[in-house]
């Protein structure tokens, strides 16, 4: 049985009332009952993830399974990471039809908070660990910078935030991805997809701003070091 790790975060928000979030990421179609009992242990205000909850379109029974029973108890956001765009367009389709909120490249408002979705700037099945993340949608960005009030993102790269997110107004970005750096050794990780080796941003907080989640699940056979999976709480206050 994997051990998976709850981390909790203390956010102060300004806002009226306090709210609990449960932030999942990287599902990659593994075993979502133990995931699905911690969320029922908290009993959140809402669900939020951050993408990569299928595989690909060969690979996705699982993710939408969990998003369906999740949208059934829970109020439930999510954000396309690269491998809902391996698939071949129907995740957008399925993911709708579960009753949870796809955020792609959109916002949304939920009781005191703006909650939006920036997907991954990969489209089609030849991404490649080695590559460079691609672009997000800047222009969907800059509306959401806009918006007076306090802004969450679910931005599946990690690797976005120096580059396009930090010299916004986004309050909170929620990120996973990374796998924690997969082999981690004195506090860092080994190596993360769009960062390459010894990662900069792959488990925790940064800046007070940015939140990586080690994710849930793995995309491939390479085993963990020291880097259990990662179930984040967010307290918003």
């Amino acid at each position: 049985m994997k051990v998976i790790k709850v981390s909790e975060y203390d956010i102060t928000a300004g806002i009226n009332a306090p709210l609990v979030f449960a932030f999942i990421s990287d599902l990659h179609e593994c075993d979502t009952k133990p995931i699905a009992e911690l969320i029922d242990r908290y009993a959140p205000d809402a669900v939020l993830v951050g993408g990569d909850y299928v595989n690909n379109s060969r690979e996705y029974e699982k993710g939408i399974a969990f998003l369906t029973e999740c949208a059934e108890k829970y109020k439930t956001f999510c954000s396309l990471g690269n491998h809902e765009l391996k698939s071949d367009g129907d995740i957008r389709a399925l993911t709708k039809k579960t009753g949870a909120v796809l955020l792609d490249n959109e916002y949304t408002e939920f009781e005191d908070v703006l909650i939006g979705g920036l997907s991954s700037g990969f489209s089609g099945k030849k991404q490649g660990n080695l590559k460079k993340t691609p672009a997000p949608d800047v222009m969907f960005l800059k509306r959401f910078d806009e918006r007076e009030g306090y802004k969450i993102l679910l931005s599946h790269h990690p690797e976005y935030y120096p580059e396009y997110i930090k010299q916004t107004s986004v309050q909170l970005t929620l990120s996973g991805h990374a796998h924690g750096g997969q082999w981690r050794f004195f506090g860092r990780g080994a190596f993360a997809p769009g960062q390459g080796i010894f990662p900069k941003y792959t488990s925790g907080m940064y800046d007070g701003r940015l939140i990586v989640s080690r994710g849930l699940g793995d995309s491939h056979s390479m085993f963990r070091i020291n880097n259990p999976y990662e179930f984040i709480v967010l307290n918003i206050k």
